[in-house]
């Protein structure tokens, strides 16, 4: 690894989140809609606090992982083939490039989730009895996410495919994460079977971080 690498990841981890700034997409359309999504499931089943109760984390990691394809589909569309092309002559390692989109559909994710668990715990009247766990859950969740949404969105432009093919990619490979984030959470009666998960979700990160980074210059040279 060179020592230009970390230096062109952040600047590219600092260009998606300035490009953020300046559109609000997520601050202003998914937050409100991933809000509204949570809100939907308390008016279609009723007002019955033990269903809600039973039901909440599952629906607050659904919502996540379902406004977590169309953050990773935003990232597909706001970077042109012009773009591309400049981030190519300008040098950039590709590896730093897939590093730092990452880094930054992360952390947008990370502020997603919080958010969503705000509303999702006085919405739905979870027991936080668990809820230790998710300072590991959440911010693994993040990061599986944002690897496999610009991994995706890695694939799809190099073969001309689209967005739309951003969401088949990701939904079917992020049920390992959904899984692993519910079950974290709710199996309180044995740490064993809360490390398990755990362990689960951080093994789908790292091979997904091995993949993005063994595609990211091949995955560069047919765009």
């Amino acid at each position: 690894m060179s020592d230009r690498f970390w230096p062109q990841a952040l600047a590219i981890a600092r260009r998606d989140l300035d490009r953020e700034r300046r559109s609000g997409e997520v601050a202003w359309v998914t937050i409100p809609f991933g809000a509204i999504a949570l809100l939907l499931v308390p008016l279609a089943v009723g007002v019955n606090q033990d269903v809600l109760s039973r039901i909440g984390t599952g629906m607050l990691f659904v919502v996540v992982m379902l406004f977590g394809v169309l953050t990773s589909i935003r990232r597909t569309n706001i970077e042109t083939p012009e773009q591309r092309d400049a981030v190519a002559l300008l040098g950039i390692d590709p590896v730093a490039e897939f590093a730092g989109r990452t880094m930054a559909s992360a952390l947008l994710l990370l502020v997603f989730e919080i958010v969503m668990g705000a509303v999702a715990v006085p919405l739905y009247g979870l027991d936080l009895v668990g809820w230790g766990w998710m300072f590991a859950v959440m911010p693994l969740t993040a990061l599986g996410l944002a690897e496999l949404g610009t991994l995706s969105g890695s694939i799809a432009s190099s073969f001309n495919a689209g967005p739309a093919l951003v969401p088949l990619l990701v939904t079917p490979l992020a049920i390992p994460l959904l899984l692993g984030a519910t079950q974290t959470v709710t199996a309180i009666d044995s740490d064993r079977g809360n490390l398990s998960w755990l362990v689960l979700m951080a093994i789908v990160v790292l091979v997904l971080a091995i993949v993005g980074v063994v595609t990211a210059r091949p995955l560069q040279e047919t765009r």
